[in-house]
């Protein structure tokens, strides 16, 4: 297998650039090519035949790769819980990026259910995820596409291998996971843990770097510049070197801190299979975090400074992501 590094192109969203314009920035700044978290509504009302052709030829001129986004696999509105059929908003996903010849659509339907009480309960999410997927496995396979579910706020990849066993998929079929190395932070698994948890499964990255701390009510997690934080990244390569397909290195990164109040009884319930070997780990690198952030190379952005910062930090995270490879000398 070998490695190719890029950007998602959720971190430039400030710069309101089109898809095209995204692929020319990222060419621009050095970058392998871009995973497309999703387009802005605007976006996605004028993204025709034309406009996916143009993107197409301006990736292969450019030996750039892509991915697609827009995907979701939970059947619901996550603001008023409404059930809602993804099949069709899933299909036109399948139908753009099989145009693009892309392989992979990133999926995500929001997240931090379990953090609002007013939410369905997460069990059944996922006994409703599960139906609403089955109903979708022959249209992905008939587009020769991968749904990577995201490592989100949604659920756990304890919850994720459980749905993946309950509908019977194999690796690399029509289901995957698109692992967030920060998020899954925040969903209170450490990042190399949570990768070997699902590492038959990755098809995808979003490679971002963060931070967690414990506190009064549980931990604070928060994203940091690539090479800043606490995750092993030398590890996770290591890992993902072991699949059987290339995967692709994107850069997603943006501002925002999140509170995790896992000492309130009420909450830890949401995390059943949150063991003492994982929380063990969260607080070492809790003590790594405050280590790093007292010696001043590691502080929190706010998330409403990200767009002042974005452009320069996207552009920094690249470069600092190409230099990372190469001087561990990953298989490119």
């Amino acid at each position: 297998m070998k490695f190719r590094f890029g950007i998602d192109n959720y971190g430039l969203f400030p710069l309101n650039l089109s898809p095209l314009q995204t692929m020319q920035w990222a060419l621009g700044h050095g970058a392998e090519g871009v995973a497309f978290s999703g387009l802005d509504d605007a976006s996605r009302e004028l993204f025709g035949k034309k406009q996916l052709q143009e993107l197409k030829d301006f990736a292969e001129a450019n030996n750039l790769y892509l991915e697609w986004g827009n995907g979701q696999h939970v059947p619901r509105n996550l603001s008023t819980w409404e059930k809602k059929d993804l099949f069709e908003h899933n299909l036109r996903a399948a139908k753009e990026a099989k145009a693009l010849g892309a392989k992979i659509i990133r999926s995500c339907s929001g997240g931090r259910m379990r953090w609002n009480k007013e939410a369905v309960p997460t069990k059944q999410l996922l006994e409703e995820m599960t139906v609403a997927l089955d109903a979708q496995k022959q249209m992905l396979m008939d587009h020769e596409v991968i749904l990577a579910i995201e490592t989100h706020f949604e659920f756990t990849t304890f919850e994720l291998l459980q749905v993946f066993k309950d509908l019977g998929a194999k690796p690399g079929e029509w289901l995957g996971i698109c692992q967030d190395t920060m998020n899954v932070l925040t969903m209170l698994e450490d990042p190399v843990m949570s990768t070997k948890r699902i590492l038959p499964w990755i098809v995808s990255t979003h490679i971002k770097d963060g931070g967690i701390l414990a506190n009064k009510t549980g931990f604070q997690s928060f994203t940091a510049t690539y090479g800043k934080g606490i995750v092993d990244f030398g590890e996770i390569y290591t890992l993902l070197e072991t699949l059987p397909w290339d995967i692709n290195l994107n850069i997603e990164d943006h501002g925002g801190d999140f509170d995790i109040p896992i000492l309130d009884p009420e909450f830890r319930k949401e995390f059943p299979d949150l063991n003492e070997s994982e929380i063990k780990k969260l607080m070492s690198l809790s003590k790594m975090t405050r280590e790093k952030m007292e010696e001043g190379s590691l502080s929190i952005l706010d998330r409403p400074d990200w767009p002042a910062v974005c452009e320069i930090r996207m552009a920094q995270d690249v470069k600092d992501l190409k230099n990372d490879v190469e001087t561990r000398k990953i298989p490119v």
